[in-house]
């Protein structure tokens, strides 16, 4: 057992950071105080982060996704593992893997799992349910119907996924999809998202168009990716208050990937036009979670400390709602809230200590002084263990 002692620490719910000191036995948050003793006066102590987006098969120097799958599995599972091994030592101690084609990231799950390979706490999807030639068709999940969506469904049942994901819609990385468009009737997301549930799996579902985000909304989905309300007047332009509403009904979270190179974006018009939305959903009562897409093109999977403050930005969080995002709410949309996301007895002993309040300054999330990830301490970055 390991007392952190003289802390002050956000407990991931409620909006204060209360002196005091953490007690870890066995990976979890104990009550009682017990074994070794370490100071951490002055030092300032979160939940671990939570990223519900990326791809750890994904090289993100890589522009053309057809390149992605040239290098050998064994490369990229060495790979894969220096990726793990920089998120949890960026405070990044759970994440959500949406999509690959060769579960290399399921073993490696199961590695870090058994404390094998250093990483965050992972849940994965395998291969997304696809169209023909669809987005990430080159991952080999794609269906040409219905039938075709269930059958790829059971092969990832098949191969221990953690959840299943789905593409709605179209997407930007893949040459002759089209974000805007659905790739799939209503009756057949419904289905899937009907046998997922049978299968007692969680449902990501990529959404780009307006369209698809009300396919999603219908069928019930977990989570929303990227909700970015395309339609035929372009990015953003084409928000639909009854589908929001439908979402918040559903209890369907959005993960809206807004990774640190969304700071890119200067133009007043359509700052505003993407705040104005996110403020619209919020006030309809969706619930939005943090994720980055971690892997596309400069994407690093380490981003998202980097991320939160534009994230917030965007989404008009503050320092709490920023940090919650990413911590305890994020758990409940993943389906861990009874376990992670929260410094509380009981709760797996993921948490990150800080020189200054990262709730004053989100920025302050880029400079970890330790994390612990089930109870076992990693240094940050660039420092020696």
């Amino acid at each position: 057992m390991t007392t952190y002692k003289n802390l002050q620490f956000f407990d991931g719910v409620n909006d204060l950071f209360q002196s005091g000191d953490i007690q870890v036995s066995g990976g979890v948050f104990d009550s009682v105080s017990e074994g070794e003793e370490k100071d951490c006066s002055g030092l300032f102590a979160i939940p671990g982060l939570i990223d519900a987006h990326v791809h750890l098969c994904l090289n993100s120097e890589i522009r053309d996704p057809n390149d992605q799958t040239k290098a050998s599995n064994e490369q990229i599972l060495d790979e894969i593992r220096e990726r793990t091994a920089r998120m949890v030592r960026a405070g990044i101690t759970t994440a959500r893997d949406l999509g690959g084609g060769a579960y290399l990231e399921l073993q490696v799950r199961d590695e870090i799992a058994l404390g094998k390979t250093p990483g965050p706490r992972l849940l994965c999807s395998g291969q997304p349910i696809t169209s023909v030639n669809g987005h990430c068709h080159f991952w080999g999940g794609e269906a040409k119907d219905t039938e075709a969506a269930l059958s790829v469904l059971e092969r990832q049942h098949q191969h221990d996924v953690d959840l299943i994901k789905v593409m709605i819609t179209g997407g930007n990385i893949t040459p002759g999809s089209t974000p805007k468009d659905s790739q799939f009737d209503d009756e057949t997301i419904c289905t899937v998202v009907k046998r997922a549930r049978e299968l007692d799996y969680h449902v990501a579902a990529h959404c780009h168009g307006t369209d698809g985000i009300r396919q999603a909304a219908k069928a019930g989905v977990t989570t929303v990716e990227h909700c970015s309300w395309v339609g035929e007047e372009g990015w953003g332009r084409s928000y639909d208050p009854e589908i929001a509403l439908a979402m918040a009904q559903q209890g369907v979270w959005v993960s809206p990937t807004i990774n640190s190179g969304w700071q890119r974006f200067k133009q007043p018009a359509f700052v505003n036009m993407v705040q104005g939305n996110y403020k619209k959903m919020k006030a309809a009562g969706v619930r939005l979670i943090a994720s980055t897409d971690a892997g596309i093109p400069n994407v690093r999977h380490d981003d998202l400390p980097k991320a939160l403050p534009v994230f917030a930005h965007f989404a008009g969080m503050n320092g709490f709602e920023a940090i919650r995002s990413a911590t305890a709410d994020c758990a409940e949309a993943i389906g861990l809230g009874d376990s992670v996301g929260r410094i509380a007895p009981g709760y797996s002993a993921d948490f990150v200590l800080y020189e200054s309040n990262p709730a004053d300054d989100l920025k302050v999330l880029q400079n970890p002084v330790k994390i612990v990830a089930r109870g076992v301490e990693f240094n940050p970055q660039g420092n020696a263990d």
